[in-house]
């Protein structure tokens, strides 16, 4: 019980931030049928004064003529942004005002002026996904690895959406989120969860020499070949002053004596 405690806490702080964005989502989209003005002005025109404003509203806009529109936004965007402050709740906010500003910047920036109004989340979940893969990627940490493979399992392929295949389809804007989402994974590496550090990386990043275990280990071996090659030296030369005398004696002398005297 106490394990799945801190999954549920962070979990239920994860949620109300997607909730919230979806909920933005459909409440303009049913806004747009209630009032006269064409919410999609409001989109991104690349390259006019006038479609700045896009910048800020392009990501709740979409297409009223078709609910799929939303729909097949919505689910992504729920889901990543969930996966976004779950994993990195530090972060989380930077990361998705940044994909937000940034993604509508980039567009009005090198979007080619067409005349048409970029509106959707698509952008901003182009980046996200680029940031939770890159990141992953990055920290080298095996839970946000993990995290990297199932957004290319499930979003893999969201990556022919930046090239234009398709007409009505804002591959600028997909392109622009992917480019930020990579940029802001490389910006914000340092922070956030991280890969655990073993001791001998703390010690080098703290000017400690890691000890040098094979040079001690023969710096052993070679003491003890010196200290056997000194008791060597001392037992020749203890031996060299031993004097050996030997005193031969005959077996039978002793009774070859006797044996004289008697006769």
């Amino acid at each position: 019980m106490q394990q799945t405690q801190p999954f549920e806490s962070h979990l239920r702080n994860a949620i109300p931030p997607a909730l919230v964005a979806v909920l933005i989502m459909w409440l303009v989209y049913w806004a747009d049928f209630l009032f006269i003005y064409d919410f999609h002005r409001l989109g991104v025109v690349p390259k006019q004064v006038s479609g700045l404003k896009g910048i800020l509203f392009m990501p709740w806009i979409h297409a009223h003529s078709d609910v799929k529109h939303i729909l097949n936004n919505s689910v992504p965007a729920f889901l990543l942004m969930t996966l976004l402050f779950y994993s990195y709740k530090e972060i989380a906010l930077k990361v998705f005002l940044f994909s937000w500003f940034l993604t509508g910047l980039f567009l009005w920036v090198f979007g080619a002026n067409n005349g048409a109004h970029h509106i959707g989340m698509s952008g901003v979940i182009y980046s996200l996904a680029a940031f939770l893969f890159t990141s992953g990627v990055l920290r080298k940490y095996l839970p946000l690895q993990a995290l990297a493979l199932f957004i290319v399992f499930l979003y893999g392929s969201m990556i022919w959406g930046i090239f234009p295949t398709k007409e009505r389809i804002s591959w600028e804007g997909h392109l622009s989120g992917m480019i930020v989402g990579v940029f802001l994974a490389f910006y914000y590496r340092k922070l956030g969860p991280q890969r655990p550090k073993y001791q001998y990386e703390i010690e080098k990043e703290l000017g400690i020499e890691p000890p040098d275990l094979e040079g001690m280990y023969l710096e052993k071996l070679r003491l003890q070949e010196e200290e056997e090659q000194r008791k060597l030296e001392e037992l020749r030369n203890v031996s060299s002053q031993i004097t050996v005398t030997y005193d031969y004696q005959p077996k039978d002398s002793s009774s070859f004596s006797n044996k004289v005297e008697k006769e």
